[in-house]
């Protein structure tokens, strides 16, 4: 089977994880959103919650796959940009973003287990506890969370514009490479 893809685009399932990363992140941000203005105990707010922590075990497994496949057989570009700088800032936000991803979802579990609920996925099964939390501690995992949240919401929407302005300004393919069909 020949491979028609441009050599100067990423490989389909890496193009395929980024985005379903992104959505997941978008999804995980937004729904701890709305429910925090949900009364407590409502249907909603527990729906939410429960699919909150469902795409996050979602996005531990997407994030150690994403891992697994860039280091083994993901397509390596050479940077869209000719500027040393730009492309050591860009290397250091990838790694960033999976860092504070990676934070993110051990933070979720301890979180979850501090806070004494159910780590369950889609009600399919449930993760049990594996530690017991002090109060102080599950208001810091807590606070955690909820700031680690906000840097990954503000790093990525830098990534998005930084993807934005390599194609509307400086013009140099770099968007293109991850949505291939982009004219």
């Amino acid at each position: 089977m020949r491979n028609t893809q441009p050599a100067n685009t990423y490989d389909p399932l890496t193009i395929t994880l980024h985005w379903f990363t992104a959505f997941i992140v978008i999804f995980l941000f937004v729904s701890y959103q709305v429910w925090s203005f949900l009364p407590r105990g409502t249907p909603v707010r527990h729906l939410l919650q429960s699919l909150h922590v469902s795409a996050g075990i979602v996005l531990a497994l997407l994030i150690v796959g994403r891992l697994i496949w860039r280091l083994t057989k993901g397509r390596r570009l050479p940077a869209a940009s000719t500027s040393r700088k730009m492309h050591i800032v860009a290397k250091a936000t990838h790694g960033l973003l999976y860092l504070l991803i990676l934070a993110q979802v051990a933070l979720g579990f301890l979180l979850r287990w501090a806070q004494e609920e159910p780590l369950s996925f889609f009600d399919l099964f449930t993760i049990p506890d594996l530690l017991q939390f002090t109060l102080l501690t599950r208001r810091m995992l807590a606070t955690l969370h909820f700031d680690n949240a906000w840097i990954i919401i503000i790093l990525a929407g830098g990534h998005a514009v930084a993807a934005l302005a390599h194609h509307y300004l400086l013009r140099d393919g770099t968007l293109r490479r991850m949505i291939p069909r982009l004219k």
